[in-house]
C-alpha cells in the first residue's frame, strides 16, 4: 500500500501550534524577529524516513497591508532511494491583523515503490469575504471554486494563527476548519496535561491534543494524531505521533532556529 505521508506531515505541523488555541491575544511582531523555524525527523520502526521544517515570518506587504507568510519542507532522506522519494514545499500567506489566509501554494514532488507518483503546483486563493476558496492546478485549465464554512484555514494559516494569537487550557476540546486543495475536514481535538522527555529540553511539562480521525488513503480507516507541546508558554511543538493502520510514524524536535 502506497503511503501520501505529505498531508499528514503538513496536518500535524499545523496542529503542533495549537497550543491553548481558545482566547484571542494580540499578535506579537516581536516574538520572532524576522523568522522562527522548527526542525524535524520522522521516524518509522526507529528507522529515521524524512526531514521537515515549518517557518513562520513577516511576509511583503500587499496593498498597504501586512501579511505573514509561512513555510512548510518535507524531504526523504537519501538512503531510501528508489522506494521513497519526496521533496515537496508548502507556502501560505495570511493577513497579519485578521489571521484569514490569502493564498495557499502546494509544490509536490515525491515517487517511489512505497509512495504514490505526483508532480504538480497548486494554488489555492481564499476569499473569506464570500466564504469560498479558488483552486488551480499549473497547466490546467480547469478553476474550481469551493464554498467553505466561515474562517476556514489551510494548514499553516491555522499554525500561525494559533501559535501568534491564541489560547486554549488542559481540558478544552478544540474545534477547527482546514482545506488543503484535497478534502474539507472538521477535526475535534481533546487535551490534557502530560510530562514528556524530549531531545533537547529534557524532560518538560506538556499539552498533549488528541484526534481519532478517518484518512481517505487507508479507506477511511481511522487512526490517531497526537501533539505535544510545551506548557511554559512558548507552545513549543515538541513531539508528535501518527497512529495509522499501517504503524505509527513520530516526528521529534530536533532544533529551533530564529533568523
Amino acid at each position: 500500500m502506497r503511503i501520501r505521508i505529505s498531508l499528514f506531515i503538513i496536518t500535524i505541523l499545523w496542529l503542533g501550534s495549537t497550543a491553548y488555541c481558545n482566547d484571542q491575544k494580540p499578535i506579537n511582531n516581536s516574538r520572532f524577529g524576522s523568522g522562527e523555524s522548527f526542525l524535524y525527523t520522522a521516524k518509522k520502526f526507529g528507522i529515521p524516513i524524512l526531514k521537515a521544517s515549518i517557518k513562520i515570518g513577516n511576509g511583503p506587504s500587499e496593498q498597504g497591508k501586512p501579511f505573514y507568510q509561512i513555510q512548510a519542507s518535507v524531504d526523504s532522506l537519501h538512503f531510501l532511494g528508489l522506494f521513497f522519494r519526496m521533496n515537496n514545499r508548502f507556502t501560505s500567506t495570511m493577513e497579519a491583523e485578521t489571521c484569514f489566509p490569502i493564498r495557499y501554494v502546494k509544490e509536490i514532488d515525491q515517487e517511489g515503490l512505497l509512495i504514490e507518483k505526483k508532480n504538480y503546483f497548486q494554488t489555492l486563493t481564499f476569499d473569506s469575504s464570500n466564504k469560498k476558496v479558488v483552486v488551480e492546478k499549473k497547466g490546467e485549465k480547469e478553476r474550481r471554486e469551493i464554498p467553505l464554512p466561515p474562517e476556514t484555514h489551510d494548514p499553516l494559516s491555522m499554525f500561525a494563527r494559533c501559535y501568534l494569537r491564541e489560547n486554549i487550557h488542559p481540558g478544552q476540546d478544540l474545534r477547527m476548519f482546514i482545506f488543503d486543495g484535497v478534502k474539507l475536514r472538521e477535526m475535534v481535538f481533546r487535551s490534557k496535561k502530560e510530562k514528556v522527555k524530549t531531545k533537547i529540553f529534557g524532560e518538560v511539562e506538556a499539552v498533549c491534543l488528541e484526534s481519532t480521525t478517518s484518512f481517505s488513503t487507508f479507506g477511511e480507516k481511522e487512526g490517531i494524531i497526537r501533539i505535544w507541546y510545551t506548557s511554559d508558554g512558548k507552545k513549543t511543538p515538541i513531539l508528535m505521533e501518527l497512529d495509522l493502520p499501517i504503524g505509527n510514524v513520530n516526528f521529534e524536535l530536533e532544533s529551533v532556529e530564529e533568523d
